[in-house]
């Protein structure tokens, strides 16, 4: 369920998206439209992220598969998949939200990792 949820919000935000592009400019579109736009780009990546991070995990268990270990790896879940990419899709919408007021330098860049390596392990800490 959460699955088709996240598919159906990512298309509708991707044709939101494309829309808000295509027939305004940044000056037009005023604060709100500026905020739309950063909205649906964090919806967008959310669900790409969500299903490139599922279908990844299962492919490397499907491949892994033949190797003799103790315990056989698991594919993770949808729902797991989620909550990391959560945290993943704030990444790409934080350097343009970075990029839009001065330059993206190392700094910034190392920060946003930063930002994004403790938001993985506070996820991990609080699934497991």
């Amino acid at each position: 369920m959460l699955s088709r949820v996240i598919a159906i919000m990512s298309v509708v935000s991707l044709c939101l998206l494309t829309l808000m592009l295509v027939t305004t400019t940044p000056a037009s579109a005023g604060p709100f439209g500026l905020l739309l736009i950063f909205i649906t780009a964090y919806l967008t990546s959310l669900g790409l992220i969500s299903f490139f991070l599922y279908g990844i995990s299962r492919i490397i268990v499907y491949a892994t598969a033949g190797f003799t270990v103790r315990r056989p790896m698991q594919p993770m879940t949808f729902r797991r998949s989620y909550y990391y990419s959560t945290v993943l899709a704030a990444a790409p919408v934080m350097l343009i939200g970075l990029q839009s007021v001065g330059a993206v330098d190392v700094y910034e860049l190392v920060l946003v990792v930063i930002f994004v390596v403790i938001g993985c392990i506070y996820i991990t800490k609080r699934i497991d």
